[in-house]
């Protein structure tokens, strides 16, 4: 078999699984190179893999995040996506055919789709991925729902602790905002939307250095960072809120990035023709399975345009179970 493409897909996800099933239906053959497991939050279906139940993906209703990407996975496959489940080790923007590594092995293609994500910045606890979903988790929007009536904290001091806390008390009895510092990183304006909020506390001086629960999550070990004393606080919930990290190091040198690393984009378009970048590894604000899907969906169309000015032509197709009257949805 050869080892050339017309479009080689880098990472999978809700973004790269979209722009997989929509290449494959503009009949591109992609090559879907999906990762393999070697880190929560890094791993093949991405973040939602750690996520227990979805509740704000149209129309999906009670599932489980890894049934999600599996469906998403059958489908991409359906239509005859290559997918390898190995991790790309290398690659050659400069020239087209543009290269990919997967250790030894060397692919070409005409076209390439970026979607390697991102994975939050963990506190470095034990039991924090075993109590992911499980009353821990590194999304206020994907989960503040859950969380109606409860006690819960929010660990962090910048802008985005303090975005999340505030969306928290649409749901929360109280928010206690857990600082290792006595004083805040956040903007002014954040800083003083927060301290207003009359279900907002804030715990400074102190550092999550424990979580307690099997099943669930149940207190916090904490550490006073200037006595070094360790306290015991019941919570519901702990939303960590720290950061995030594109997986964007394979590409810097090769895509114009931003200085906190991730890929710049117009649309899907990266600062190399011929290849684009979805979800996100390119996106620091939404951070959504249903934006990453639609940025997915933007980097396969663009891809196919972008072949078809090449040279390359292709006619929609179907799976071969699907019904012949079925159509893309528009």
């Amino acid at each position: 078999m050869s080892n050339h493409r017309k479009l080689i897909i880098i990472g999978s996800g809700p973004a790269g699984l979209t722009a997989a099933i929509y290449a494959s239906r503009a009949n591109l053959e992609p090559l879907l190179i999906e990762g393999e497991p070697a880190g929560v939050g890094d791993q093949p279906g991405g973040q939602l893999m750690n996520t227990t139940e979805i509740e704000n993906y149209p129309g999906v209703v009670g599932a489980q995040g890894p049934a999600l990407m599996g469906t998403m996975r059958e489908q991409a496959a359906s239509f005859g996506t290559e997918i390898i489940t190995k991790r790309v080790t290398k690659v050659d923007f400069s020239e087209r055919p543009f290269t990919v590594w997967v250790d030894a092995d060397e692919y070409t293609a005409d076209s390439v789709i970026v979607s390697t994500g991102a994975k939050p910045l963990m506190l470095g606890l034990d039991a924090e991925w075993r109590l992911m979903g499980r009353g821990v988790s590194a999304c206020a929007t994907c989960d503040g729902f859950f969380f109606r009536g409860k006690d819960i904290a929010v660990v962090g001091g910048g802008d985005t602790a303090m975005e999340e806390a505030i969306f928290l008390t649409n749901f929360a009895a109280s928010v206690t905002v857990i600082h290792r510092r006595d004083a805040l990183r956040a903007s002014k304006v954040m800083q003083d939307r927060a301290k207003a909020n009359p279900k907002i506390k804030f715990q400074w001086n102190s550092q999550v250095v424990g979580l307690d629960g099997q099943d669930r999550l149940e207190s916090l070990q904490l550490k006073d960072t200037v006595t070094g004393d360790i306290s015991t606080s019941k919570v519901d919930g702990l939303f960590i809120a720290i950061g995030h990290q594109p997986n964007s190091e394979l590409f810097v040198g090769q895509l114009d990035t931003r200085p906190d690393g991730y890929i710049v984009t117009t649309g899907a378009t990266t600062s190399v023709p011929g290849v684009y970048a979805c979800g996100d590894v390119q996106d620091s604000r939404y951070r959504q399975a249903i934006t990453s899907a639609g940025t997915g969906c933007m980097a396969a169309l663009d891809a196919q345009r972008f072949l078809e000015e090449q040279g390359e032509t292709a006619e929609p197709k179907l799976a071969a179970s699907a019904p012949s009257k079925k159509t893309a949805a528009k």
